[in-house]
């Protein structure tokens, strides 16, 4: 614009010259109209010379502009190829070589400048947790993606960091489901993450036996469903694999339902909501006259009945001021417009707005709470039915109590995997026997606990279909139950506990007695195994046996 204003004042200043010229006494009559000529058509062309130039140089920035836009939207796609590094690193070094004018220029199908000058944080801060030497035992945890490096690391490294933690005996890595993201980062910060695919390989290339996939997502939704599907093409791979439940558990049958995973998580993000919003309890931020919107992405998946299920949650915890929204309107119930209307009908005059979403992301930052109209601070703005609209821009990963539900999550798929494993090599020791009943001696730790001694020592153990069990009688009914492993265990688990038979004994003087008996499982032959006794005093004891064919 500078170069275009200059070259018309330039045209006006000689314009101004031969008028001049032509009117004073001093230049000859012949000589004057020649000169005048000449300088006019000099100074037009020097006018359109530089109106061509600045047009010329207005078309490079653009054309520069565009390439990078399209090198952008080359990379914005779900799919990895091989080319995809190399894509990544030439939209990078195109930008760079942008000035700050060409910048702002670059506008594409998804491509803009905040594409790669957007400031999201330091992503040096942020383990992409890709590396190799993972041992046989790893815990892969799964996300959607952020592209918002301070978010990635809070949030998704904040569930990472907890799990691993938790579970120092198996290699926590990262994938995410997201390869627009994975490309977004990369290009922009030289930060690799690996997708599912190549996550599931490098596990395999490692020499992984133990895989358990911990999905960061919050329902039984098309990721989930994604992952499983993923994980089941590489399950032949590995000895044992296991798939954890997502954040909010287990679906439900319809918008009724409601879980324990459901409501530890809707009175934590409510309790971290009071505490932003300077308030000591839910009463007082009612009594303030203030609601509570925590908007979710929303799903056309059937798992889309979740959210108003968090919504039934929220109403049986009489968190009235409590509402669950979706960014996508899907359940229509959840849509910004009925949410709004349920608010007003509500009366209440503030609202506070809040992701339910594990990171915050995007969709936090711009269709929550950015100024643009439609994003969902502006259209509770705009219906004037509200004093103040506030936003909370903070992910569910970075919340301890949500960290702590993803660990039990792991917990209990790790426990499956280690039940399964034990069965397993419960069936190979079973192989080495054929089926049948055998003679076997059972053998105690302790001068109390042990078989009748009309049965000397022994019991019978039948083998059949890769399982084996013993049967035992035991002295008398004081040992009232028995349990497969230690004490502290028996005590939690009393859905496994071993129930008694009643048993007639005859002795050798020909007296009979009836005593408890008991079916006990047995893992393997000849090694001692924990096997826990409850007496009548309701007290759990430690013991060790072992079986051995007599």
């Amino acid at each position: 614009m500078k170069r275009r204003n200059l070259a018309v004042l330039c045209a006006a200043v000689l314009a101004s010259s031969i008028i001049a010229a032509c009117g004073t006494n001093d230049i000859p009559a012949a000589s004057a109209p020649a000169e005048t000529k000449v300088e006019s058509t000099e100074g037009a062309e020097k006018a359109e010379s530089a109106v061509e130039s600045e047009g010329a140089e207005e078309k490079g920035d653009q054309e520069a502009a565009d390439h990078v836009a399209e090198l952008i939207d080359a990379i914005y796609v779900q799919e990895w190829n091989e080319n995809t590094d190399k894509q990544c690193a030439d939209a990078k070094a195109a930008w760079d070589a942008l000035t700050d004018e060409q910048k702002e220029l670059v506008s594409g199908e998804d491509a803009d400048p905040d594409y790669f000058g957007r400031d999201t944080g330091d992503a040096s801060k942020d383990d992409p947790l890709n590396g190799d030497e993972i041992g046989e035992n790893e815990l892969l945890v799964v996300s959607f993606g952020t592209s918002f490096n301070d978010s990635r690391a809070e949030d998704i490294g904040g569930i990472e960091k907890a799990l691993a933690k938790a579970y120092p005996d198996w290699s926590v890595r990262r994938a995410f489901t997201a390869q627009i993201i994975i490309n977004h980062v990369q290009a922009r910060d030289e930060e690799k993450i690996d997708n599912v695919d190549q996550a599931l390989q490098r596990a395999v290339d490692n020499g992984v036996k133990n895989l358990v996939v911990q999905p960061t997502h919050l329902m039984h939704g098309a990721e989930y469903d994604e992952i499983t599907a993923a994980v089941k093409s590489y399950e032949d791979k590995f000895e044992s694999v296991a798939i954890a439940e997502p954040l909010l558990g287990q679906v439900g049958e319809d918008s009724s339902s409601v879980n324990e995973d459901k409501k530890a998580v809707a009175e934590a993000i409510t309790k971290e909501a009071l505490t932003a919003a300077g308030y000591k309890d839910l009463k007082a931020s009612q009594d303030d006259g203030t609601a509570f919107v925590f908007m979710g992405h929303g799903t056309s998946h059937a798992a889309s009945v979740t959210y108003e299920q968090m919504q039934s949650q929220m109403e049986a915890l009489d968190h009235a001021n409590v509402f669950i929204g979706t960014v996508e309107g899907k359940p229509e119930s959840t849509s910004c417009e009925n949410v709004i209307e349920k608010i007003k009908a509500a009366g209440y005059k503030k609202v506070v707005l809040r992701p339910l979403m594990v990171v915050a992301g995007d969709h936090a930052n711009n269709d929550m709470a950015g100024d643009d109209e439609d994003s969902w601070k502006s259209l509770f703005l705009a219906s004037g039915a509200f004093d103040s609209v506030d936003t909370q821009i903070a992910g569910l990963g970075g919340i301890p109590a949500v960290q702590e539900l993803y660990v039990s999550h792991s917990k209990a798929a790790i426990e499956s995997l280690q039940a399964a494993t034990g069965k397993s090599e419960k069936k190979e020791a079973a192989k080495s026997q054929e089926d049948g009943t055998y003679d076997a001696l059972f053998t105690t730790d302790s001068s109390m606990f042990h078989v009748n001694e009309a049965h000397d020592g022994k019991g019978v153990l039948t083998v059949k279909d890769g399982e084996m069990n013993i049967h035992v009688s035991l002295v008398s009914k004081n040992i009232t139950n028995l349990y497969l492993g230690t004490a502290d265990k028996a005590e939690k688990d009393s859905a496994n506990v071993l129930q008694p038979t009643t048993d007639k004994v005859t002795y050798s003087d020909g007296s009979e007695e009836e005593v408890f008996g008991f079916d006990i499982p047995v893992e393997k032959l000849d090694e001692e195994f924990d096997l826990a006794i409850l007496g009548k005093k309701g007290k759990w004891y430690d013991h060790k046996v072992k079986v051995v064919i007599a």
